[in-house]
């Protein structure tokens, strides 16, 4: 191995693509992704939609919020396939170095925010169970730090250690939620599970938003381990098992329980089934696996702007920083602000996978990565016309599909088309197959 290939090795590629050698058969990259469907986020989602809206909208309303994560990470977790480029090199080749540089970071701070929020979540709920299962009491900022210590050390490691913690925690993760699906519906028929509400909360297209909400962002990044796919086709099937198959089975198990046992509460609901261990299991599992993707793409992110910087270096300054911002309590004033963010950096999806799929395929292979441009106006241009649908859509002052992140994507697709249409540079042909180097 040459010194340039053991400090990409070292960097887990982030700048360039991913070889060969590093790259495993689909199913063992796919257990990572569908490994965030088992945190306890995904649980909670599902009994908030069926505690809010109409039975039928709401089984309904997860499958088709699945359907729709699932043809997203499609789209973007094969465009990382056949490149072997995160999602931060991507934004580069089509934002422009200095475009890129804004929104990699940007990205970096949601994901950086999300990692403390979800240690501020974890250290509640690990709490609680220890007071209501066991009687005990511990010092919420030994256990945010601990919780970030092994974090962060995971993801020093790199992705090679988040996919052995995943291989080991996915049995046991589909295990609780098999006990707990079998526990809800095996007492009385599957009707009452779906009860009708004269004046439900949540729409059908609302409840579906909500399921495409929770998990978008994931979607969006998908590239980050799709790169490490061996064959092409195995990131669309790793989008098909992590977001139409485990997270609508974990959101259905969530809704079904709370039906069961009249309850918005999941440690509550978890507890009265007498299954607090499980509970244990998804909130330490479940948030371990999640929050060490995020510190890992936050990292890429990061590297992507700042190539200078040793990733260990910035592993390790992002985690201290999001394990403080847990210590600052971030969930009580950043959780819209990161709401927000991650609604506005959806539609980068879009404008990549036209700029990929439609107009200048070629730039996406390794041999034109040294000649990236600055910026990109046109690509910049139709981010901010599908972030202001996004806000729109949110705020509900402008909706055309009722969800407001798939809005946002088609938004900043078309008008990319358009512009680049407009602006002399039409797209070229992208027949045949691309070259193994990218």
């Amino acid at each position: 191995m040459t010194e340039t290939a053991e400090t990409e090795a070292l960097t887990e590629h982030a700048t360039r693509p991913v070889p060969e050698s590093d790259t495993y058969g689909w199913f063992r990259v796919a257990i990572v992704s569908a490994m965030v469907g088992f945190a306890m986020p995904t649980f909670v989602a599902g009994v908030q939609i069926f505690g809010s809206a109409d039975g039928n909208a709401a089984f309904f309303a997860i499958l088709a919020g699945g359907a729709i994560l699932a043809s997203i990470g499609a789209i973007t977790g094969t465009i990382g396939a056949r490149t072997r480029l995160s999602s931060y090199m991507l934004s580069r080749i089509a934002f422009g170095n200095r475009g890129a540089m804004v929104i990699n970071l940007a990205f970096a701070l949601s994901l950086l925010g999300w990692f403390g929020v979800n240690i501020d979540l974890f250290s509640g709920a690990v709490l609680r169970l220890l007071r209501d299962e066991f009687g005990l009491s511990a010092n919420v900022y030994l256990v945010e730090f601990v919780a970030g210590a092994l974090m962060t050390l995971t993801t020093l490691y790199g992705f090679r250690a988040i996919n052995l913690l995943s291989a080991f925690l996915v049995p046991v993760l589909a295990v609780v939620t098999v006990i707990l699906l079998y526990q809800s519906v095996g007492s009385q028929p599957l009707a009452n599970f779906l009860p009708v509400r004269k004046a439900p909360a949540l729409s059908f297209g609302d409840a579906v938003s909500t399921v495409v909400g929770t998990i978008i962002v994931g979607a969006v990044i998908l590239p980050d381990i799709t790169r490490f796919v061996r064959q092409w086709y195995g990131a669309a099937l790793t989008a098909v098992l992590s977001y139409l198959v485990v997270n609508a089975v974990v959101m259905l198990a969530g809704g079904f329980a709370a039906v069961s046992v009249s309850s918005s509460d999941f440690l509550a609901i978890m507890i009265a089934m007498g299954i607090g261990l499980g509970a244990f299991a998804i909130v330490i599992f479940g948030s371990w696996v999640l929050n060490s993707l995020n510190l890992y793409s936050a990292g890429l992110s990061s590297r992507a702007s700042l190539p200078r910087v040793s990733q260990r270096v910035l592993v390790l300054v992002l985690g201290a920083l999001g394990t403080l911002a847990a210590f600052a309590d971030i969930l009580d004033v950043f959780l819209d602000f990161l709401f927000y963010l991650a609604v506005v950096f959806v539609p980068v999806a879009g404008v990549i996978a036209v700029d990929y799929v439609v107009v200048r395929r070629t730039a996406y292979r390794a041999a034109a990565l040294s000649g990236i441009a600055s910026l990109e106006w046109t690509a910049l241009t139709s981010w901010a016309l599908g972030a202001a649908v996004a806000l729109l859509g949110s705020a509900e002052v402008l909706t055309i599909s009722g969800i407001a992140a798939v809005d946002a994507m088609v938004a900043s697709a078309l008008s990319y088309f358009l512009l680049r249409t407009l602006a002399g540079k039409a797209p070229r042909s992208t027949a045949g197959p691309e070259s193994s180097d990218a």
